[in-house]
């Protein structure tokens, strides 16, 4: 049979950035405390200085949304990242330690530093990045620079990763420690501000740059190391480098927001079903896709309810249903 094709790249990149530039405006404007359009167009205008709507914007739901769309471009463009460099259509951010680290470091930061906001975002930015720091020394060991090994090592220090986290779960405190424990792993938009923004902001965009800048050193990784050498691919440096940029990108948003359910995952799927094509535009696509996800869910975390409901309840809720129809079509398809 057959196979139909996808939409032109530039259609379906130009088709999402119109959709985040809607959600962009509905997201600023939706909230426990409602801003409208008017509203808006005078605070531009510079008309409404020291008013709650004023406030509001600028101090909250501007950075909230911005950050938001940043954990969501993060999540999609690292995740087809990491399913191109491993060749696994399952790898997502945890799959090299990434997630696992920010959580014994965010858990850490509870237990130790008194769990404010700052400690948090430091412990869970530096557990990411000394997890997979850990990830290179151990494949450095073994002398193997294979993908397969990149991928052992992954799920070694993510296993010790979680081991000290359940330590450090049993000797913290029921009712305050281990309630914040469990809370940070579920994730949560709440705590962003714009002084949080301002430090996330730079590390967020040198990674993302640095990723661009290799975009055609990733897209040759997708094909076999002897074809990639062939083509004068430096396989284990290109390796390291997008590795950590890619942790870089991820760590800078989990620190401030917490873990972040399947958006790592489903989203370069969804990017492929739409242009069925790879390379550096897929990933592209995928960081688009991932930030018009996120932007609605966090608007429906902070509306559905008098409580914010964790930003992973809602995204798990939207992927599992994706992840169901593509086990049915692969089984359609006899895959």
């Amino acid at each position: 049979m057959k196979q139909r094709k996808g939409l032109s790249p530039n259609i379906a990149i130009a088709g999402t950035g119109i959709l985040i530039a809607v959600l962009f405006l509905v997201s600023i404007c939706v909230g426990q405390y409602p801003i409208s359009l008017s509203e808006i167009w005078g605070i531009f205008r510079g008309g409404m200085e020291d008013t709650m709507a004023y406030n509001v914007f600028y101090t909250l739901r501007l950075p909230r949304t911005i950050l938001a769309l940043m954990a969501g471009i993060a999540m999609g463009v690292a995740g087809s990242i990491y399913q191109i460099i491993f060749k696994n259509p399952l790898a997502s951010p945890d799959i090299i330690g990434v997630t696992a680290g920010a959580n014994l470091g965010a858990a850490a930061a509870i237990l130790f530093l008194g769990g404010s906001a700052a400690a948090l975002a430091v412990g869970a930015f530096a557990g990411g990045i000394v997890v997979v720091l850990l990830v290179m020394l151990l494949v450095r060991l073994t002398g193997l620079s294979r993908t397969s090994t990149y991928v052992l090592a992954g799920i070694v220090m993510s296993s010790v990763s979680k081991a000290f986290i359940m330590i450090l779960k049993f000797f913290a405190d029921p009712q305050n420690e281990l309630a914040a424990m469990e809370f940070w792993t579920m994730g949560s938009l709440a705590q962003v501000t714009r002084s949080k923004l301002l430090v996330v902001a730079p590390l967020f965009l040198i990674s993302l740059i640095g990723l661009f800048l290799m975009r055609r050193q990733i897209g040759l990784m997708a094909l076999s190391e002897d074809e990639c050498r062939m083509l004068g691919v430096r396989i284990r440096p290109v390796r390291l480098a997008v590795l950590l940029l890619s942790t870089l990108l991820v760590a800078s948003v989990v620190s401030v927001t917490g873990l972040i359910a399947f958006i790592g995952l489903v989203v370069p799927h969804i990017a492929k079903l739409m242009i069925k094509k790879g390379g550096a535009v897929l990933t592209i696509l995928s960081g688009l896709i991932g930030g018009a996800i996120l932007l609605p869910a966090d608007c429906l975390a902070r509306s559905l309810g008098s409580v914010e409901i964790p930003i992973s309840i809602l995204t798990t809720f939207l992927a599992v249903p994706f992840l169901f129809y593509l086990m049915c079509r692969q089984k359609g398809g006899g895959q």
